[in-house]
């Protein structure tokens, strides 16, 4: 029965279907197969969509989807050009920060780079960087828009395996944070390799005047996981809050926008969303298949009859996320492969909040790993370059992604990190 989902589902895969509808398909050809009413489809989707943490991921995405239409972006880059702009290739070093601070406001790989490349290609483009590489490394910092806290993936997969969305988050930071220096090492050291210019002087009154004007958005963040950490509200309260707080930001603070553009991003977001659900849904069904037949335990005794050394099984695990993540998008695999490896890493004795952040970090460098890399299509429709030479031009920040993975996949193994 294993063999006829897991066959079926790639099969539809492969033929282009579309991922939550291929899960649909291969579990009920494989609950047929067995005798299986239907009727447990429907029960097992309603079941997995009826989750109080979910309620987080519509408003989440909806926030985001607000900030990335007005000027929130366009300030933050504006600040942090006043304070890093001054060193070589400083444009640079802006784009990655940018791609860090919007992290911590989206919760959207793809809602970052979207915002932060419409802000600063043209720019980078008018100051004689390299494009293509400039186009990269905002596809490669949108990969931290999803580490960085607030996360929808991150979310998924406390859902999923009964871990807590503010550990979860309050564990992002370092992982972020090391991404983003990595990225920002390599921009440097191509900023001088390729003798980019330096940008405006570095003035204490420009850096005022920056976040004077910033100041809505860096406190963003703030809020939004000041209050979770404080207690003071659930992350999918913070949710609702990020969309008031957006509104009001965007309505009456900056007035970048009308109340005749907020139907058109909450349709928008409704879209996304409701393919996220879909996708959860589904998965839902493929997921109790999977516990009713003791899949899981049979992978983890396969890979366990390989090596016993959890070093090593952590490893091919964190491979075999890599390569799902280069075919998969995010929530689609995060959704199916943890159930899959969840037994296997509460065997081995592995704490599941670390195993979350490094599932999350692998998918997330799926993001920039053709063919599903959707911040490289982002990219591309941003900056009209073909996919082609942005995917050449991404290969020094994918390598030093997966460096940062995997230190964050040993790390915590020998000096415990994880709170």
């Amino acid at each position: 029965m294993a063999v006829l989902l897991f066959i079926t589902f790639f099969v539809f895969l492969l033929l282009g279907v579309p991922v939550a509808i291929a899960i649909g398909i291969s579990s009920m050809v494989a609950l047929s197969s067995q005798g299986m009413p239907l009727v447990i489809m429907a029960q097992r989707m309603f079941a997995g969509t009826d989750s109080f943490p979910l309620v987080a991921v519509p408003f989440f995405i909806l926030s985001g989807d607000l900030l990335a239409k007005g000027k929130v972006s366009e300030k933050l880059v504006e600040f942090a050009d006043s304070i890093f702009g001054f060193f070589k290739g400083g444009l640079s070093i802006v784009s990655v920060l940018a791609g860090m601070f919007f992290a911590a406001i989206s919760g959207s790989g793809a809602a970052t780079t979207a915002a932060v490349g419409t802000t600063l290609v043209p720019e980078l483009k008018k100051k004689g960087y390299n494009e293509a590489s400039s186009a990269a490394l905002i596809a490669a910092s949108g990969t931290i828009g999803v580490v960085i806290p607030p996360s929808v993936p991150m979310i998924l997969y406390a859902v999923i395996s009964d871990q807590s969305v503010s550990r979860l988050f309050l564990n992002g930071f370092i992982p972020g944070t090391m991404m983003g220096l990595m990225l920002i090492g390599i921009a440097i050291k191509q900023a001088y390799d390729r003798n980019y210019p330096t940008g405006a002087k570095f003035t204490t009154g420009n850096i005022m005047r920056t976040l004077k004007d910033a100041i809505w958005g860096v406190l963003t963040p703030i809020i939004i996981l000041g209050g979770i950490f404080s207690g003071y509200f659930t992350p999918s309260e913070a949710a609702v809050i990020a969309v008031n707080y957006a509104l009001i930001v965007s309505l009456f603070i900056y007035k970048d926008m009308k109340m005749k553009d907020i139907f058109d991003i909450i349709c928008k977001s409704a879209m996304t969303m409701s393919v996220v659900m879909f996708i959860i849904a589904t998965s839902s069904i493929l997921s109790w298949i999977l516990a009713n037949w003791n899949i899981p335990t049979i992978v983890a005794n396969g890979i366990l009859a390989m090596s016993s050394n959890k070093y090593i099984i952590m490893l091919l695990i964190t491979t075999i996320i890599l390569i799902t993540g280069i075919f998969m998008e995010t929530a689609s695999a995060l959704i199916i492969l943890t159930p899959v490896f969840l037994p296997l890493i509460e065997r081995l004795g592995i704490d599941l909040i670390h195993f979350g952040i490094v599932m999350v970090m692998g998918l997330a460098i799926g993001m920039i790993t053709p063919p599903v890399a959707i911040n490289l299509y982002v990219a591309s429709t941003i900056t009209d370059l073909p996919i082609e030479t942005i995917t050449k031009a991404i290969l020094p920040y994918l390598f030093g992604l997966i460096v940062v993975l995997l230190l964050i996949l040993y790390l915590p193994l020998v000096f415990p990190i994880i709170l």
